[in-house]
């Protein structure tokens, strides 16, 4: 289903082809529906205005559909890690396998960066998130007490290798 090259629109077969580029202010309206329909404590649009204007550190992609955002993710990269920031498909979108092409659509930016390691934080209750972020290659490594603001529920800290020891690149 998801693609990372050409233009949106359907495919021969019918089926809908979704493309990856980076965010851009004229995605944010469809990009802050997908974000409240998604979180409790949902990112305000001058949020996302600060990471794509003004934080040398970030770094957002968006899934295209037609003309359609369908879903997003993004990074700080500081030297040779990242930090995933959030992930989020339209709910019309989800259980496609949309939410694993972002990751990895996240994952190979990250490693044209040099990035070495990447982590993020997900809530214990997420159990489709964490699913999704082992079967990637993610591992547990810690817990962040009380760090959701909806409901004081802890965040379980997640790190992957990006780079194997001989430098041979992307580890999906």
């Amino acid at each position: 289903m998801a693609e990372k090259a050409g233009k949106p629109g359907k495919r021969n077969n019918g089926e809908i082809k979704v493309v990856f580029t980076e965010m851009k202010m004229e995605h944010l309206g469809q990009v802050l529906e997908i974000e409240e329909r998604s979180f409790p404590s949902p990112w305000s649009y001058q949020a996302f205005a600060c990471e794509i204007l003004q934080n040398p550190l970030a770094f957002y992609v968006v899934a295209v559909a037609g003309e359609k955002v369908v879903g997003y993710a993004g990074m700080w990269v500081v030297l040779d890690e990242a930090h995933i920031t959030n992930v989020a498909v339209h709910p019309g979108w989800r259980k496609m396998g949309l939410g694993r092409a972002l990751m990895q659509e996240l994952i190979r930016r990250a490693a044209r960066r040099g990035v070495a390691r990447i982590t993020l934080e997900v809530r214990p209750s997420n159990a489709a998130a964490r699913r999704l972020y082992a079967a990637l290659g993610f591992e547990e490594a810690g817990l962040r007490k009380n760090y959701y603001i909806d409901n004081n529920e802890d965040a379980i800290i997640m790190w992957k290798e990006v780079w194997s020891n001989h430098g041979k690149g992307v580890s999906l």
